[in-house]
C-alpha cells in the first residue's frame, strides 16, 4: 500500500512538473504597474486553460514555495466533507466563546461561512477532527505543497507551521478541483466549488481564497498575503495565484482581491470596467 501511495505521490509531482515546462511562459513586465501603485512587491500567475499558457509578473518569485495560510481553507474542506468532520457545508459548528480580532469569527461558523469569512478557528476544529494521519494521507494523495504538516495539526498552514506552496502549485491544486479530478468524492469537491464563489455575476464566475501569513514573507520581516482562484467566462477559465509582501496590515490585505482583478482584466479573464 506505501509504494501504490510513493508513486503515485512522485506520479503527480512529475506530471506537475512536465505539465509546467510543456505550457509555454509569458513574461509581463507591465504588471508591476499594478503592484507599484500599490506600493507592494508580488508576483502574480495566471493560466490560460483553453491556450496552454502561462502570464506571470515575476516568474522566480511564482516557482517559490511560501505559508498557503487561509489558501489551505480550501483543501481543508475537502478533508473535512471527505472525513466526515462535517456532514455537509452548511452543518453549524457552534462558537467556543473565544472573542478573536476579527469580528464575523465570533459566532457559530459552516464550511461555508467560515470560508467565506476566513474563520481561523473553524478551520482548526476541522483539522483537529481529520487528525494527522488521515490529513497527512491526503496530503501524501494530492501531492499538496511540500506536504509537511509540522508545526501542529491546527497550525502547520499556519505561520510557525512547515507546509509550503508555491504559487505554480496552488494553480495546479485548483486545477484538478474545478475539473473534479482530485482523489475526493465528486459531492465534496462540488460542495467546495460553491463555497469558493466570491462573484456571480451574469457573463462570469469567479473563485477566490485569500490568506495572511505573518511574517511570512521571503525576508522574514514582511507578512504574507496570497489570493488564489479561477474565473469561468464563455466557456473558458483562467487559473491564478497572487502573493505579496504586505508590511501594512489591513491596509494591504484590502488590496489584494483588488489587485488580482486589475491584472485578470489585463489578461482577458476578467471584463474590462466600464
Amino acid at each position: 500500500m506505501l509504494t501504490r501511495v510513493l508513486a503515485l505521490v512522485l506520479a503527480l509531482a512529475f506530471s506537475s512538473v512536465a505539465f509546467a515546462e510543456a505550457a509555454p511562459w509569458e513574461i509581463h513586465p507591465e504588471w508591476a504597474k499594478e503592484f507599484s501603485d500599490r506600493a507592494v512587491a508580488g508576483s502574480m500567475l495566471v493560466y490560460d486553460e483553453r491556450d496552454n499558457r502561462y502570464l506571470v509578473f515575476d516568474r522566480a518569485r511564482a516557482e517559490t514555495r511560501f505559508t498557503p495560510a487561509s489558501t489551505f481553507k480550501v483543501f481543508n474542506a475537502l478533508v473535512a466533507l471527505e472525513t466526515g468532520a462535517v456532514k455537509d457545508e452548511y452543518e453549524v459548528i457552534r462558537w467556543d466563546g473565544v472573542k478573536r480580532g476579527m469580528e464575523n469569527w465570533n459566532r457559530d461558523q459552516s464550511l461555508a461561512s467560515a470560508m467565506k469569512f476566513s474563520a481561523v478557528w473553524f478551520y482548526q476544529e476541522m483539522a483537529r477532527r481529520a487528525g494527522a494521519s488521515r490529513m497527512q494521507a491526503w496530503i501524501d494523495q494530492v501531492g499538496y505543497g511540500n506536504r509537511d504538516i509540522g508545526g501542529g495539526i491546527d497550525r502547520f498552514w499556519l505561520d510557525g507551521g512547515k507546509l509550503r506552496i508555491s504559487a505554480l502549485e496552488q494553480i495546479g491544486f485548483l486545477r484538478r478541483l474545478a475539473e473534479g479530478s482530485l482523489p475526493f468524492s465528486p459531492q465534496a469537491q462540488e460542495a467546495v466549488r460553491r463555497i469558493t464563489i466570491v462573484d456571480a455575476a451574469p457573463d462570469y464566475i469567479l473563485h477566490a481564497k485569500t490568506g495572511w501569513a505573518l511574517r511570512a514573507a521571503a525576508d522574514g520581516k514582511h507578512d504574507l498575503g496570497w489570493i488564489v482562484g479561477w474565473v469561468e467566462r464563455d466557456g473558458r477559465r483562467w487559473f491564478f495565484a497572487m502573493n505579496m509582501d504586505m508590511s501594512r496590515g489591513d491596509a494591504d490585505a484590502a488590496q489584494r482581491l483588488p489587485l488580482a482583478r486589475a491584472i485578470l482584466m489585463r489578461s482577458g479573464a476578467l471584463p474590462t470596467a466600464p
